[in-house]
């Protein structure tokens, strides 16, 4: 392969140089792409780990599958790595997942649990609903839950907030406000950043971050500040900060790029990266 790609385990490397590797083995897809991908595992970054399971979800291609798991069951592993192979096998969506996550699904770690229940759901809709993929991919990510077929707003905030339903059926209104996209749908993804599930804070984040609207920076910007919050909302926060790319979120970026915590430093790092692109993006569309 291209020598290159020895970034991916060299830690004097750029972050987000290290990131962008993951995601050019993502797009070539092979058995040797996916090999390679899976020796970052070693790596002692918890972000560039679980951005590596991550993309292995989002190829769905079944060799994954025995890495994945090997990093689900290894429960000495950072529960948001455990918890990132998790919800890539949902992705992968293989019926012969099942029995590792229903395994996984009363973890001691709430990260873990929650999603491998999510994930059993996924998979069982998927086995039902073969068009799932096919008709679900605007934003052009493989998620856990398709759209709800419902467009009202306020009727869709009311089951997001609804911590009696299932994460699934949560996840459904999630997806269904991120495809209105307007602003009041933007609003009540906001109001879903303070659920008491961390798992479902860093979706919503992560949502939030495909929209790219600015109204969102100031609840964005408080979940990253807040130093009780999950690493892994933070951490989605601060890249959907980047993705928003608005002109103030630099400043912010480059604050918390000093955090004690490596997960936090180096998603403000890649999160700048990304402010960076989209501001290009956005100049050579205005030329």
């Amino acid at each position: 392969m291209d020598p290159d790609y020895n970034c991916l385990l060299d830690p004097s490397c750029p972050i987000a140089e290290r990131m962008s590797t993951v995601f050019v083995l993502k797009h070539e897809n092979s058995d040797q792409a996916l090999d390679l991908l899976k020796t970052g595992f070693a790596s002692k970054s918890v972000l560039l780990k679980h951005e590596i399971a991550y993309v292995m979800g989002q190829t769905q291609n079944e060799y994954s599958i025995p890495y994945l798991n090997e990093i689900l069951a290894d429960v000495d592993r950072n529960c948001i790595v455990r918890h990132e192979a998790a919800e890539a096998l949902a992705a992968i969506g293989s019926k012969n997942s099942l029995e590792i996550l229903q395994q996984f699904s009363s973890d001691p770690q709430i990260e873990v649990s929650e999603t491998c229940s999510l994930a059993i759901d996924s998979i069982q809709f998927k086995l039902k609903h073969d068009v799932w993929n096919d008709e679900f991919c605007r934003f052009g990510s493989v998620d856990p839950a398709p759209p709800s077929n419902i467009r009202d707003v306020d009727q869709l905030r009311v089951s997001l907030l609804d911590s009696s339903l299932s994460f699934f059926e949560r996840y459904r209104a999630l997806f269904a406000l991120r495809e209105v996209g307007t602003k009041p749908a933007v609003l009540a993804l906001i109001d879903g950043l303070s659920d008491r599930s961390a798992l479902f804070r860093h979706e919503i984040a992560y949502v939030l971050g495909q929209l790219r609207d600015a109204v969102s920076i100031p609840a964005l910007t408080k979940r990253l500040a807040d130093p009780s919050e999950h690493p892994m909302v933070r951490h989605e926060a601060a890249e959907a900060l980047g993705s928003v790319a608005d002109d103030s979120v630099r400043e912010i970026l480059e604050k918390f790029k000093a955090d004690d915590d490596l997960l936090i430093h180096e998603s403000c790092d890649v999160a700048l990266y990304l402010a960076e692109y989209w501001t290009n993006q956005a100049a050579k569309d205005d030329s």
